[in-house]
């Protein structure tokens, strides 16, 4: 049995992060289940994907995401500084992003907060999702609470997961306090014994982001339903490969 491949912000190592070209690479792979995505809100709260609070490092912006109209995203390169090949790569919308993948991959999507930056990402997202009939086809992450509080209290349907870079025994305990059945975490925090612990508390892990074939297949090994985040879908085919031949 293969851990399921979760490609991060697209196959994001051979086209720029959390853009369509990325999504698209990743769609294509039909043993790819899962595409990780960033989340925020525009000025006009149309929810669109990008990892950033700030536009300067993936596009030819400045200054940060929430100043800018959708309509002024979409007008970004957001593929230059990856490669010549994609310059004009334009930041997509979740709704983009939702037409090129429902019925055809899963989505991770992370509500990018610091906590009151984007008082309606919660409700405009899952507006979105509801809209597209998608509910099913998505766990909605962050890194704080309170994005999934909210989250639950939107929609009693929608998955929830907690992200986290840290190990704490009270895990599993604290997830079923938040209603939360999926848990991204940084996979050097498991082992054998964690991991066992958080499926026998009907919690769903994805361990992140593990990049090298030696530590794909190590990470593997814990649990074959332990979800492997990667921006190298290439390499977890062949840690796959490597890990069937020494069965």
């Amino acid at each position: 049995m293969r851990n399921p491949c979760v490609a991060h912000r697209g196959w994001s190592s051979r086209a720029p992060e959390n853009t369509m070209a990325a999504i698209r690479l990743a769609v294509e792979d039909p043993a790819i289940e899962w595409i990780e995505i960033d989340v925020q809100l525009s000025k006009d709260r149309v929810p669109v994907v990008i990892h950033d609070f700030t536009l300067r490092r993936t596009t030819n912006g400045r200054g940060e995401v929430k100043n800018l109209t959708a309509a002024e995203l979409t007008k970004l390169d957001a593929g230059h500084w990856f490669s010549q090949k994609y310059q004009g790569e334009p930041v997509p919308t979740l709704e983009q992003v939702l037409q090129e993948t429902i019925g055809r991959c899963k989505l991770n999507i992370e509500l990018k907060t610091d906590g009151n930056r984007y008082p309606m990402l919660e409700q405009k997202v899952i507006e979105l999702l509801q809209a597209y009939g998608a509910e099913k086809e998505v766990v909605l992450t962050s890194f704080h609470e309170g994005a999934l509080y909210r989250a639950r209290k939107l929609s009693g349907t929608i998955r929830t997961g907690l992200i986290l870079d840290a190990w704490r025994h009270t895990l599993p305990r604290d997830m079923h306090e938040l209603e939360a059945d999926f848990l991204s975490i940084g996979y050097s925090r498991l082992n054998k014994d964690r991991v066992t612990a958080l499926k026998a508390a009907g919690i769903q892990v994805m361990a992140w982001t593990v990049n090298e074939i030696r530590a794909i297949r190590k990470v593997s090994e814990l649990d074959p339903d332990l979800m492997i985040c990667t921006n190298y879908p290439d390499r977890w085919h062949e840690a796959m490969r490597l890990r069937a031949v020494r069965q």
